[in-house]
């Protein structure tokens, strides 16, 4: 096993980069006879995959396993680099730890290098520690405490045997960081040890982070090896922490008090045997938090050196939140509440300190720690606060203008859906009928689920496959029984547990898991619809027009497009999901329309105009028969539009345009092919990347590209490389939290800094063309360094993998490669302009906001302006231009695009055979005049009514 030792360690050294410091390692590897010469390029080569830079100005450096026949011996030998040595994205590394091993064992110098890890200031304290001995001490950190309080204590939990209850012990440790995922498989392998009068002891080092206790009882009796199963004591073992416990615990056996554990109803009475961590009854405070962006580092910083200067335990946590609370004076402890604007902070000291701690951090909180911040709403003192606005619900025969996030015209009775208020009890009547309340509930959920799903296509059906999932999450059943056992009532535990549940996920501020978050939401509505025996509202027979406050996308996933004729939002933008949905499944729809839509009484006649934006309540009878006439006629143009599909995109003088696919995966290839797609404008590849657990290898992503490919049957193929990042990771590759992930690392600029990611996927794709077309391209590209960067790799590759029809250029998301278009197209051999972000960074307006995002419009002149440098540029140069983002299928853009001078539109599939139409109905000289005039205009709502008149 690998140790640390003050004979390994090599004081004061000096590296001008990385690539010297390992150098530096390899020959000391070889000098001391722990591995053979060429154990240089294994350091190297692990570099390459990924970087061993740990955190806290710490590198683990070590060989691949192609190079373990190069070890000798085990052993480490460790650097300090005083004056520190650039390790790659502005990580600076003080310490480097070279590792010979011809196993995983490095795994277990990383599990004890965990406790020093969760150091604040270690890396400045590597950086000035004078001698190995010192050194040594920080790394090693003071001995773990045993973890031991009531999150560890589970009494009377459903199990049917001894591995199940052995399970649960193991997810209790897990939850409370104590353990990594695979500790409960390992402790399944260890040789569980009786204690008498029915207690049994389990445990594992392996895996572990820090020492910790878990304690948990059955909810019935069970046997285990013809002896009572009454309790069972799971241990992750580090060093001797738990030995005094060991102790305090043969006293209580030989005593004779063992039934006191295992007949315990509460946690406390438990720890109270044990000497654990019993929940005090300390002084404690409430404050509401003010800060814009909740909870962050630096404010959190500010409050963890707070609560330092009192000599006393200081700990907080979120009333909203089920969490337990963690401590004051932990930076790492206080991120992970994901405390957010508006939630109320409790912060909890011990007696002795109370009285100066817990005013001096209220007030401390109150005023931003170091933070400008607004006062809260109710903060404001009664009399100083503005009336509120009293809305009503609009006229009839009045018009309301939102956001055209669907086309089409639609008329029928308004179906209001507003969230209800569902009351419950707190407290159940007991806990076994309880249990059997929230069963009966998941039950009658899950069927109504099975089905939705029968119903459903499969990718729709796969949503509720989704929720189906969540209803028999463990990890949710394991907290909500818990909750029960403590006599809280089946509505109470289900909605805490599903609420503390979303806001973690809500926190990561990951757009992928904040969509599962509204997922996990509505799963937690319907299951206590079913507990409190609240009907949902039912859809009327007759096609109505849906009107709620805002839909998520599995909200419209659901609706049956044969019974809702349209949709209409209070709020959201035209390229929110559920507008995109929307599209996707024909339906018209208006967001944005106002509050005061809600404010509707369902049955109201409705006229939605989803080119337009706009919604008129209860029309007159002439204005409802023309809207209707029109509704007709473009429904015969659709028709007409689907006869003529599979043919080319021509203007009336004779200008041709491409009109191409959006897609994701290959699943969906048939169908676009289908609906007359000349190719395929954007390859959506993250969705190969999150349809796994792990990076994809090459040949896992060269079989899918190669299905997209063949079904193509030699039509042109556009690739967007891998665009995750920021707002949207993948769960596999944590990235460091950003104050603004729309502004941080993202698209190329995350797979620049991951060489090896995108060097698989060009590898791929370039295997996977065999002389097809396949066009590269690159998102988020804002500088031209980038641009080269990423380009010289395919050039490299090319070399290696020919491929006749080849190019390779950027997508046109952020203003400054617009605004580069000039340089750039002397390079490039193609832009593809990506509307949603350009629109979002042009406008500095978050698609997503819930009062600016109605304002994300891709007419704005602004915009256009924009597209037009950009298109201009390329022809100069002989290049083509593209529009993959949703302004392409807009039917009042298209001929603006075509005037533009735009050579290819890519839209989703159920759009082409519109779009195609519009091209043929238009000329280019008049879409020429249009687009002139339209770049003159100043905002998208004038653009708009500019189209309309031609």
């Amino acid at each position: 096993m690998l140790e640390l030792a003050v004979e390994q360690i090599a004081m004061g050294q000096k590296a001008a980069d990385k690539n010297q410091a390992l150098h530096l390692l390899a020959s000391h590897l070889v000098a001391d006879g722990l591995v053979a010469e060429g154990y240089l390029d294994g350091l190297r080569a692990r570099e390459a995959q990924g970087s061993t830079f740990l955190g806290q100005g710490i590198a683990i450096p070590h060989g691949t396993p192609q190079t373990r026949e190069l070890v000798f011996s085990t052993g480490v030998r460790l650097m300090q680099f005083p004056e520190g040595v650039d390790w790659g994205d502005g990580q600076i590394v003080y310490l480097a730890i070279a590792i010979a091993a011809r196993s995983d064992e490095h795994l277990r110098l990383l599990q004890l290098l965990t406790r020093a890890l969760g150091e604040t200031d270690l890396a400045e304290a590597l950086r000035r520690a004078s001698s190995a001995e010192a050194l040594l001490k920080l790394l090693q950190g003071a001995p773990q405490a045993l973890a031991l309080d009531a999150q560890l204590v589970g009494l009377n939990l459903p199990a049917e045997d001894f591995d199940e209850l052995a399970w649960r012990g193991a997810r209790l440790l897990q939850r409370a960081g104590c353990v990594d995922a695979g500790f409960a498989a390992v402790l399944q392998q260890a040789e569980p040890l009786p204690l008498g009068e029915g207690l049994w002891w389990l445990h594992s080092e392996r895996q572990v982070r820090q020492p910790g206790l878990a304690f948990i009882t059955p909810q019935q009796p069970l046997r285990y090896r013809d002896q009572p199963l009454n309790g069972l004591f799971c241990l992750a073992s580090l060093g001797a922490a738990h030995q005094a416990l060991l102790e305090r615990l043969c006293e209580v056996l030989i005593e004779g008090r063992g039934q006191m554990l295992y007949q315990a109803t509460s946690s406390r009475a438990v720890l109270e045997v044990l000497g654990g961590e019993v929940p005090a009854d300390w002084p404690s405070t409430q404050v509401m938090l003010a800060n814009p962006h909740g909870l962050h580092a630096r404010p959190a910083k500010e409050l963890a050196q707070l609560a330092k200067g009192f000599d006393g335990e200081i700990r907080l946590r979120v009333l909203e939140s089920a969490e337990p609370a963690v401590s004051a004076k932990s930076l790492s402890q206080l991120l992970s509440l994901g405390a957010r604007r508006g939630q109320t902070l409790e912060l909890i000291a011990e007696p002795a300190i109370a009285a100066d701690a817990l005013p001096a951090l209220r007030a401390a909180i109150e005023q931003g720690l170091g933070e400008d911040v607004e006062p809260l709403p109710h903060a404001a003192p009664v009399e100083a606060q503005a009336p509120a606005p009293v809305l009503a619900a609009p006229a009839a025969g009045s018009s309301l203008q939102g956001v055209a996030a669907a086309p089409g015209i639609a008329s029928g009775p308004a179906h209001v859906c507003v969230e209800r208020e569902i009351d419950y009890p707190l407290r159940g009547e007991s806990p076994a009928q309880e249990r059997q309340k929230l069963r009966a509930a998941l039950e009658a959920v899950h069927a109504d689920l099975d089905a939705l799903i029968k119903r459903s296509d499969k990718a729709i059906g796969e949503i509720f496959l989704t929720h189906q999932e969540m209803l028999g999450d463990p990890a949710l059943t394991d907290d909500v029984e818990s909750r029960l056992a403590q006599g809280e009532s089946a509505a109470a535990a289900w909605m805490a547990v599903v609420d503390a549940a979303a806001r973690r996920q809500e926190a990561l501020q990951d757009t992928l898991l904040a969509e599962r978050a509204a997922d996990l939401r509505d799963i937690g509505r319907r299951v206590l619809a079913q507990l409190c025996g609240v009907q949902q509202s039912a859809e009327p027979e007759q096609p109505y027009v849906l009107v709620m406050a805002e839909v998520g996308p599995s909200d419209v996933a659901r609706l049956d497009p044969a019974r809702v004729a349209g949709i209409v939002t209070a709020h959201g933008g035209a390229t929110a999901h559920s507008a995109i949905v929307a599209r996707a499944l024909g339906i018209p729809a208006v967001v944005g329309a106002g509050e005061s839509i809600l404010l509707l009484a369902s049955g109201t006649a409705l006229l939605l105009d989803g080119q337009r934006g706009r919604v008129t309540i209860a029309p007159p009878a002439d204005e409802l028969q023309r809207a209707l006439a029109e509704r007709d006629a473009r429904e015969q143009r659709l028709q007409a539009a689907w006869a003529k599909r599979h043919e080319p995109a021509q203007t009336r003088d004779g200008h041709a345009v491409e009109v191409f696919a959006n897609i994701g995966d290959s699943s969906s290839l048939d169908k676009v092919v289908e609906q007359g797609a000349e190719g395929v404008g954007l390859l959506r590849t993250e969705l190969i990347f999150m349809a796994h657990s792990q990076a994809p290898d090459v040949a896992t992503q060269e079989a899918e590209y190669r299905r997209v490919l063949d079904g193509l049957a030699g039509r042109p193929l556009v690739v967007r490389t891998l665009d995750v990042g920021g707002d949207k990771p993948l769960p596999y590759w944590p990235i460091a939290a950003e104050e603004n992930p729309f502004l941080g690392v993202r698209g190329v600029r995350l797979t620049l800094q991951r060489p090896q990611i995108m060097e698989d996927q060009l590898r791929a794709l370039l295997r996977a063309a065999d002389d097809r077309p396949l066009r590269i391209m690159f998102p988020m590209v804002g500088q031209v360094h980038e641009w080269r960067a990423a380009k010289a790799m395919v050039e490299r590759l090319r070399i290696e993998i020919p491929v006749r029809d080849l190019q390779v250029g950027i997508m046109v998301e952020v203003p400054s490669a617009a605004l580069l278009a000039g340089q750039l197209a002397r390079e490039v051999d193609f832009f593809s302009i990506g509307t949603n972000d350009l629109t979002q960074y042009t406008l500095a307006i978050d698609r997503g906001h819930p009062s600016l995002s109605a304002q994300a419009d891709g007419l704005h002149p602004a915009v256009l302006q924009l597209i037009d440098m950009t298109v201009r540029a390329a022809h100069a140069q002989g290049k083509w231009v593209g529009v993959c983002g949703e302004l392409a299928a807009d039917p009042q853009a298209v001929a603006l695009l075509l005037g533009l001078e735009v050579d290819e539109l890519s839209v989703s599939a159920r759009s082409i055979p519109e779009v195609k139409a519009l091209v043929r109905q238009a000329d280019l000289s008049t879409a020429r005049a249009l687009a002139r005039e339209a770049l003159q205009q100043d905002s998208a709502e004038a653009v708009r009514a500019l189209v309309e008149r031609y």
